[in-house]
Parts: structure tokens; sequence; C-alpha cells
């Protein structure tokens, strides 16, 4: 089903803070699926004497019980359920960690526009320290803060008001990027007045189709256009 999209307006005058999710955002989400969906489990299937089949069965298995919860993103409990070293494996694959067309001209224009940048992600603490020290993009935010440390996965409800106690933001004068719509949802119902998805996350994979929030296609068409924060309109 094709998908009517609408101009929509950033009101930049209003906005304050920037949250940013990490993966899927900032990111390309294809280190990730790729990591999860094929690296895993073949790597998984030889140290266990299992078929392909049978190792990706388990993963989707342990994946389905806990979608949603803090678990599905935590590096502990997978390598705990697995017995397998995911810290390592994670490394042999580095290359593939990439930023997104745009992200850091956007970032540097949102810095030289005075907002105050957070980036927020689901990521387990090892796997944030890996990507911001190998893409250098954590000097653009005032923190980044991983989910663990609020003991809430971003889509559990109270997240956003617990997040608040730990970087303290105005929900009314805020901006959140995410690419997962559960995260999406949940800011809203938490009081996030502007939300933004990404429309294709993973660079290998299709865009997104969705018409509950905008979707960012570039960066660079939702700079602001000076210092004074002019209201710019954009097309999805």
């Amino acid at each position: 089903m094709s998908v009517t999209q609408q101009p929509e307006t950033i009101p930049w005058s209003k906005i304050k803070t920037v949250i940013f999710d990490m993966d899927g955002t900032l990111l390309d989400l294809h280190f990730d699926n790729y990591f999860w969906l094929s690296l895993l489990p073949k790597s998984y299937a030889n140290a266990k004497s299992l078929s392909f089949k049978q190792a990706k069965s388990l993963i989707e298995d342990i994946a389905q019980k806990n979608i949603g919860s803090l678990n599905w993103y935590c590096l502990d409990y997978w390598e705990t359920e697995l017995d397998y070293d995911l810290r390592t494996l994670k490394k042999t694959i580095v290359e593939k960690i990439k930023v997104r067309p745009n992200v850091e001209p956007f970032l540097n224009q949102l810095n030289v526009c005075g907002k105050d940048l957070i980036l927020v992600t689901n990521a387990h603490p090892y796997s944030l320290k890996l990507k911001m020290d190998l893409t250098g993009i954590a000097n653009y935010f005032t923190k980044c803060i991983s989910s663990h440390d609020l003991g809430l996965a971003k889509e559990n409800r109270g997240f956003w008001k617990k997040l608040i106690a730990v970087e303290p933001y105005d929900p009314h004068q805020t901006l959140l990027f995410d690419d997962s719509i559960a995260v999406l949802r949940q800011a809203k119902r938490e009081g996030i007045e502007n939300l933004w998805g990404v429309h294709q996350p993973d660079s290998h994979q299709a865009s997104i189709q969705q018409a509950e929030f905008p979707l960012v296609k570039d960066f660079m068409k939702l700079i602001p256009l000076n210092r004074q924060n002019i209201e710019i309109k954009t097309n999805r």
C-alpha cells in the first residue's frame, strides 16, 4: 500500500533539545542486522555443532521471548543464554559500522545553532562505546546514554519520564529522531511533541512505509537555515 506523504515542518525556533537514537538513525542499521541475522547464527552453529537453521531458530526463539524488553538489547543476557562471546564477534565486522549520510553536517549545524544534543540508545554500553570510539560522533553530544543505565528500554512505559531525571529536557521543546515506531509511540505517550522516524534505517533493506510519523530521508534537508533557527519545511 502506498503512503501519502505530506510536507512536514520542524519548528526550530521552539526546539531546545534534540534527542537522537543511534542504530538505524545516526548509524546504518546494516551492521546490527548483519550481525544478528547472519554472522551470529553462522558463527554459533559452527561453534556448537549445529546447522545454520538450528542456530538461527534458537536465536529467534530467545529474541521472540524478550522482544520489547531490556534483555532483547542486553549483551550480558545474550552471552549467558547462548554461552558465547558476542563482544569479540562484533569486533570482527567493525568495518560495517557506518555513519549515515549527512549526519555529521546536521549535528554540527545543530551545535552551531545552540541546540542541546543527546544520544539515547537501547544498545548495551559495550556496543555504544565501541561505535562511539570508531565513529567519533560522541563529540557532538552533551551526553550519550544507554537505556541499560536507566533499567528500561526506550519503548517501555516510564522511560522518557525517567530520562528527565538523568538529563533534564522539556518534552514540549524537544525533538526526537528514532527509527523504532514503538519507541516513537511511547515517547508521544510521555509528552514529547516533535517526533521523526527514519525512511531507510538499513541501507541494504527496503525503506519503511508508514504515515504515523514524518520520516527522515536526508538530514541535510532538515538543517536549520541560520543561527536564528528560522522554521524550515521539507518533504518526507
